[in-house]
């Protein structure tokens, strides 16, 4: 027999879940989780045939594409849940911010999802980049300008991240590296520090829910209601996914020429806001500025109850804040999607 203390799981299967997390909106921290095991079981499977060399970069993922079987589903499923991931990642973190679920006693658990925020940006930066074609090629270009405008640390910081003082082989060594070994890493311990924050202090209920429903609905069971739930999410992301990969797959362009500048540079769309920012303002400016925005948005739990204690600050102020903020954001996005 194996010394499995069975009452474990049924106290967890029995644990009551609140009400409120029936709502997608309050639960999209579950779709985030689905979508970064997808993508770890599509990368693992794509590392199989990539070749993290300037000279087989491009030609490697060529094959995948074309040539193994069902390889172009896996990269489009690895695509597609990356950008999903990062939609559902800024939306969780929209949701924790406007119900106020940031306050005491979750002000570090704030912190955790919004460095899991970056985590996830920089996911994107690095794997885009090994496809090592003209875009991905030009784009980690403009990135590396970016990292060597920052203040003190940046000529240092955009040295290493280029393994020299252009981008090239280097390059996309170092990229591989932080995306399949330093990032998982990371993110392995911010998602643990994350769970044991919310094990620690709980899931803030809705305050609607309390005036609304009734004493005994507030609270469902862990199993199978709660796990049903999330089961059902699971298969519904990966049927849109595949939707997605079947009707735009993930497709390729020119290989990286380092001596032809492509006639419109453009990153991904969750870098758009900053690439318009980049255009309205200098290099400088434009890191200054996101690096400024990006310190108080981490900080902004403590920074808020500073306030709230000095200066009689209404907690409303912080809504309309975040909507100013999550606005400007949206607007540069848009922008630039077309310009």
């Amino acid at each position: 027999m194996i010394p499995i203390d069975w009452s474990i799981f049924q106290q967890i299967g029995s644990e009551p879940i609140p009400s409120h997390l029936k709502k997608w909106w309050f639960a999209l921290g579950g779709t985030v989780m689905y979508l970064f095991i997808i993508q770890i079981v599509t990368g693992i499977m794509l590392t199989f045939y990539y070749v993290p060399t300037p000279e087989q970069a491009y030609q490697s993922i060529a094959e995948i594409t074309q040539e193994i079987r069902f390889g172009w589903y896996i990269r489009s499923l690895h695509k597609w849940a990356a950008n999903l991931m990062i939609v559902a990642m800024i939306l969780h973190l929209l949701r924790v911010f406007f119900t106020g679920a940031y306050r005491h006693p979750r002000q570090l658990n704030w912190m955790v999802g919004f460095s899991l925020l970056m985590v996830t940006l920089m996911f994107g930066l690095t794997g885009y980049s090994l496809v090592f074609e003209q875009l991905s090629f030009w784009g980690a270009t403009v990135a590396a300008n970016l990292v060597d405008a920052m203040p003190i640390i940046g000529g240092w910081a955009s040295y290493l991240l280029r393994g020299g003082e252009t981008v090239g082989g280097d390059t996309l060594t170092r990229f591989y590296v932080i995306h399949i070994g330093i990032l998982p890493t990371v993110a392995f311990i911010l998602v643990a520090l994350h769970i044991m924050f919310v094990r620690l202090h709980g899931v803030k209920e809705d305050d609607s829910d309390l005036n609304s429903v009734l004493k005994e609905k507030r609270y469902f069971k862990f199993w199978p209601d709660h796990v049903t739930t999330e089961m059902m999410v699971g298969a519904f992301l990966i049927y849109l996914l595949t939707i997605m990969a079947l009707i735009f797959p993930a497709g390729l362009g020119e290989p990286a020429n380092p001596n032809v500048t492509p006639a419109h540079i453009k990153p991904e769309w969750f870098f758009y806001f900053s690439y318009r920012l980049l255009k309205l303002t200098t290099l400088k400016m434009s890191v200054i500025i996101t690096m400024t925005m990006g310190g108080i948005a981490f900080f902004w739990p403590f920074i808020e109850s500073f306030f709230v204690k000095y200066f009689n600050m209404p907690k409303q102020v912080s809504i309309i804040l975040g909507a100013l903020a999550f606005t400007g954001f949206l607007t540069l996005t848009v922008w630039e999607s077309f310009a």
